[in-house]
């Protein structure tokens, strides 16, 4: 999640130098892959797997966040973290200064962008991913789904955190919420297709389509940008 508003105090507001939560998660998951490697013998091939999996998502966590935190380094954003909730689920928000819209868009589509990346690399290089054993993979796979299922449900009836992607990308290109949560669920629908029917040349095409249409709201916050004084 990021933050358009205005920067917190600072006892809300954790310097990135201070808090570890997010950039730390794809290192606690290396530690964890080491450890599982290392796992003694009683341990279950099934206990083994499971964790794979969280790692995996784990991972797709921290890439997530880690774009957003990279797109708010590129603009000098000043980034910061802050105590949100989703309904009862405690979770942070990467905040940032105020940005141009052009800028804002980018810094809240970084994470789904991210995502799209990720599901590309895992699905292209490995298309039958459902009849393999890639615990990790799926659950990176099962991640970036899920996620955009639930921002996309937030984005439909305008729920959640302000600090939600989906309302900075609204915002910034002044389109109705529910229209950018139909932009992020449409790739986690098709990529979901694609998992099960990996030899579809419609759907494969299609998910690339729906991901690169999302990024084209970016012209609407460009064309909100003030014309430079002369």
């Amino acid at each position: 999640m990021v933050s358009s508003t205005s920067k917190p105090s600072s006892q809300q507001l954790l310097c990135l130098a201070d808090v570890g939560c997010n950039m730390s998660t794809a290192r606690c998951a290396v530690v964890l892959i080491i450890a599982l490697c290392c796992a003694p013998a009683p341990v279950s091939a099934q206990t083994i797997d499971v964790a794979r999996f969280f790692a995996g998502a784990a991972l797709g966590l921290g890439f997530h966040e880690s774009a957003h935190l990279i797109a708010d380094g590129a603009f000098g954003a000043n980034p910061g973290v802050r105590k949100v909730s989703a309904g009862f689920i405690p979770f942070f928000a990467i905040t940032h200064e105020p940005v141009s819209p052009t800028k804002e868009f980018i810094i809240s589509s970084a994470g789904f962008w991210a995502q799209h990346i990720g599901t590309e690399i895992t699905l292209a290089k490995h298309p039958q991913l459902r009849e393999e054993h890639a615990p990790m993979l799926k659950g990176l796979l099962a991640f970036n789904v899920v996620t955009s299922v639930i921002y996309a449900g937030a984005a439909f009836v305008r729920h959640g955190p302000a600090e939600r992607d989906t309302r900075g990308i609204a915002v910034s290109a002044d389109v109705d919420e529910p229209w950018v949560g139909v932009t992020v669920l449409a790739p986690a629908v098709l990529d979901t297709a694609r998992y099960y029917r990996p030899n579809s040349r419609t759907l494969r095409w299609a998910s690339r389509a729906a991901k690169v249409g999302g990024t084209l709201l970016i012209f609407r916050a460009a064309g909100r940008e003030q014309p430079a004084v002369k």
